[in-house]
């Protein structure tokens, strides 16, 4: 669709419509609420942009199916929720240390196990980072709207092929399944990151043999380059090794090559926060309600803002210090029993208290709720 092209939307909807404008070409997934409306909307659409879709017997199937779907050169993208997701944990490492680009959508919903199927939580959010073993870089994105969704889809698969990685995209089931007006951007005005290829003869083709920015160059099976792909730690060949030298390098390399360039990802929102004496630190769905109730405190003349995390991961370290630096409160909102705040404890303790507001009962956290948090509930 071209610019200035509207649509009534679903989020899930816009994830998918996101996916496509990036280039996805490959998608493999099992149904599961409530992010099924993905897989089936992913398998109406990619054959028309001769794509491939495929149900997989399970999570763990999928996720391996778009690793391998990668490989052979296609960006590819997955979508789950609560076990699901959990299923999915080995082999994003593999992806992680075999350096391979894929998006996992995670569609919240309230756990754990099969908890809460149709009611919104934002309870993945450890899980997002450390939820496989091992050291591993971890990158995962939270939109709050329709148009965020399919915006920041697109982010999702520039930033993993840009850096051969796997990236989550960690909606909720509020924002999954709201729907808003969508305005579709024209396809040159969309910015499209593909994976550097090599350039050197196959015989001289080394898969993981990085360059000054860190990252491999990325040939596709069946291009005439061969080459190993392990979960093992390798060496620049791709071959397994248990030399030490060689593997603590590997895995301080996959970390260092998103946490060097965390400023190329990081995203993030503001609102009047520019004289706030009190914050309210909100993302996703949450952070709608939390925006509602800044202008409604804000009219008790009390200074207060929002600052909302796009970025959940890396953390955003730098911009929540900057202001934990300038207010007196910081309130953390979210879905769950406090993820999210224990970084922000962590960076800003010592500038300025942090609350918590949770809720886990899979009900969104209204804007009266953040209202009643911060005023104490006085009129």
């Amino acid at each position: 669709m071209s610019n200035n092209t509207y649509k009534l939307i679903q989020g899930n909807e816009a994830c998918v419509e996101g996916a496509l404008a990036a280039g996805m070409r490959f998608y493999a997934g099992y149904p599961i609420t409530p992010s099924t409306e993905i897989a089936e909307i992913s398998a109406q659409k990619l054959p028309v942009v001769d794509g491939k879709f495929i149900q997989m017997e399970d999570e763990i199937a999928s996720i391996a199916a778009i690793i391998g779907g990668s490989l052979a050169g296609l960006k590819s993208m997955t979508a789950t929720s609560g076990p699901g997701f959990s299923l999915m944990q080995e082999n994003i490492g593999y992806a992680a240390i075999a350096e391979i680009p894929c998006v996992i959508v995670n569609v919240q919903r309230g756990g754990p196990s099969t908890g809460m199927p149709t009611s919104p939580a934002q309870g993945d959010v450890m899980q997002a980072k450390w939820g496989t073993h091992g050291d591993h870089p971890a990158v995962a994105l939270t939109p709050n709207s329709v148009q965020e969704t399919y915006e920041y889809t697109i982010k999702a698969f520039n930033i993993a092929e840009k850096y051969r990685t796997p990236v989550i995209l960690l909606m909720d089931e509020t924002v999954g399944h709201m729907r808003e007006k969508l305005q579709f951007n024209d396809s040159s005005e969309i910015e499209i990151i593909d994976r550097k290829k090599p350039t050197c003869s196959p015989e001289e083709y080394m898969a993981y043999k990085p360059d000054e920015d860190m990252i491999p160059k990325m040939a596709s099976f069946g291009e005439g380059y061969r080459y190993h792909v392990t979960g093992l730690t390798h060496g620049e060949d791709g071959f397994p090794t248990n030399n030490n030298e060689i593997s603590g390098k590997l895995i301080q390399r996959i970390t260092d090559k998103i946490e060097k360039n965390i400023d190329d990802m990081s995203y993030y929102d503001e609102y009047k926060m520019e004289d706030a004496e009190i914050a309210i630190v909100a993302y996703g769905g949450v952070s709608r309600s939390a925006k509602s109730a800044v202008d409604e405190i804000r009219k008790k003349g009390i200074k207060i803002g929002l600052f909302r995390p796009i970025t959940i991961w890396p953390f955003l370290e730098k911009q929540i210090k900057s202001v934990s630096e300038k207010v007196d409160k910081i309130y953390v909102a979210e879905m769950n029993l406090g993820q999210y705040s224990l970084e922000v404890e962590r960076v800003a303790c010592k500038s300025c208290t942090v609350n918590k507001i949770n809720k886990v009962n899979g009900e969104l956290i209204t804007p009266q709720e953040i209202i009643d948090a911060v005023t104490g509930g006085r009129e």
